[in-house]
C-alpha cells in the first residue's frame, strides 16, 4: 500500500529528509516531533511544559491535515532528555489527551537538538 506524505504548509520545513507525517489507509504516523521553530530554531529553551504544548500543536495540526483529530491517537512515543520534567510533560500532555488515553511509552534520551526537552512520535487509526 502506498502512502501520503503529509506536510501542512503552517509548519517549519523538517530539519532533516523526513515528512511531517504519512497516511496510509486509514493510519497516520507522526514523524518525531521537536519544539521547533523556523530554521530549525528551538523554541521555549528550559520550559519542558511549553515545549510539550508546541510539540502536540504540531501533532494537532498534522493529523488534521490528514484527516484525523488527537481523538484518534492510538499510540505515543515520547523520549524526554531529563525525567526531572516528567510532571510538567503529564501535565500538559493530560490537556490534550482528556478523554480515552493513547498507549504510550516514555524513555529518557538525548535528543538531536541539545535544548530541545521533549520529543514526542504518534499513531493515529481514523475512523
Amino acid at each position: 500500500m502506498a502512502f501520503e506524505p503529509i506536510n501542512p504548509p503552517q509548519l517549519p520545513k523538517p530539519i532533516a529528509p523526513y515528512s511531517a507525517g504519512a497516511k496510509a489507509g486509514n493510519t497516520v504516523y507522526v514523524s518525531g516531533v521537536l519544539a521547533l521553530g523556523e530554521g530549525g530554531t528551538v523554541l521555549h529553551v528550559g520550559d519542558a511544559a511549553a515545549q510539550t504544548r508546541a510539540v502536540l500543536d504540531t501533532i494537532r495540526i498534522t493529523l488534521e491535515a490528514a484527516g484525523a483529530t488527537m481523538a484518534d491517537v492510538a499510540m505515543n512515543h515520547i523520549f524526554l532528555k531529563d525525567f526531572a520534567d516528567y510532571a510538567a510533560f503529564n501535565k500538559v500532555y493530560a490537556e490534550y489527551f482528556p478523554g480515552n488515553k493513547p498507549a504510550r511509552y516514555c524513555v529518557k534520551a538525548e535528543l538531536v537538538k541539545a535544548d530541545c526537552l521533549v520529543e514526542v512520535a504518534s499513531v493515529a487509526h481514523i475512523g
